[in-house]
């Protein structure tokens, strides 16, 4: 006996017993993740009577993900099974549609999360103010929030912008922290020619994302010191080690960060 496979993680039995939820996807296994995660989010907001901003936000960037995803592969030609491309494209053609009227659903929303994603994909500059509007009167907590409305203020209030990268930084669990903050809140150092934390958080960035870069680049930044890029690696290091446990807060690094 097979166990579990009506659960609801289980897409296959999401559709079997709730084919509304999949009848504008693809039959074939493309984008395979793109459509599972769709269908049981699908299937998690179906059984919420009433779902939260932040579930309806995720279901449209699931569903961003899988129509752009679906809208690649019904490109790609299948020339012995011609209908699995007319199933790709009919698929690109139904979830563009699913995904034009779960937009229009959410235009006069006041959650901070559909507000942010008016402004996120349509620059909705109205949605922009009533995200800073509710920031300012502290009715945002979320780090996924908080950390683009940070980006959005580098260039216009510096400090403010800090404050709100130290403020995610923070309150970001390991498992949210994105390493791309990083890279946002050195862009600000580098700005101010603070070139010792820029190279600190840039190369945090690398050990947090394992991405490659050029250290003859890196050394630039300290005008090829190396002794001095020897001890911010090892502080970079001891930094990552701190968010990844969720110690920043009480780490000296929040109160080096935050001096001018």
């Amino acid at each position: 006996m097979l166990f579990g496979c009506d659960y609801s993680g289980n897409s296959d039995a999401i559709c079997k017993n709730n084919p509304e939820i999949c009848a504008d996807l693809h039959h074939d296994s493309w984008c395979f993740y793109e459509k599972g995660d769709l269908i049981r989010q699908r299937y998690q907001l179906k059984q919420t009577p009433l779902p939260t901003g932040k579930q309806v936000y995720r279901q449209l960037t699931l569903l961003e993900d899988y129509n752009h995803c679906i809208e690649l592969a019904a490109g790609v030609k299948h020339i012995i099974h011609k209908e699995r491309t007319n199933d790709r494209a009919r698929a690109f053609g139904l979830s563009s549609q699913s995904l034009a009227r779960l937009q229009a659903s959410i235009q006069s929303s006041q959650d901070p999360y559909l507000v942010y994603y008016r402004w996120s994909r349509f620059n909705d500059q109205a949605a922009l103010n009533l995200l800073l509007t509710a920031q300012a009167e502290g009715k945002i907590t979320d780090p996924q929030l908080l950390a683009p409305m940070a980006a959005y203020y580098l260039k216009s209030d510096p400090a403010r912008a800090k404050a709100l990268y130290l403020e995610v930084f923070s309150i970001a669990s390991p498992s949210e922290f994105d390493p791309d903050w990083l890279l946002g809140l050195a862009s600000l150092y580098r700005q101010q020619q603070d070139l010792e934390k820029t190279y600190l958080l840039s190369k945090a960035n690398v050990l947090m994302s394992k991405q490659k870069v050029s250290q003859p680049q890196m050394l630039a930044l300290l005008n090829g010191n190396k002794e001095l890029a020897q001890m911010l690696d090892q502080e970079a290091q001891q930094l990552v080690d701190s968010i990844s446990s969720g110690d920043f807060k009480h780490s000296r690094f929040l109160t080096l960060l935050a001096k001018d």
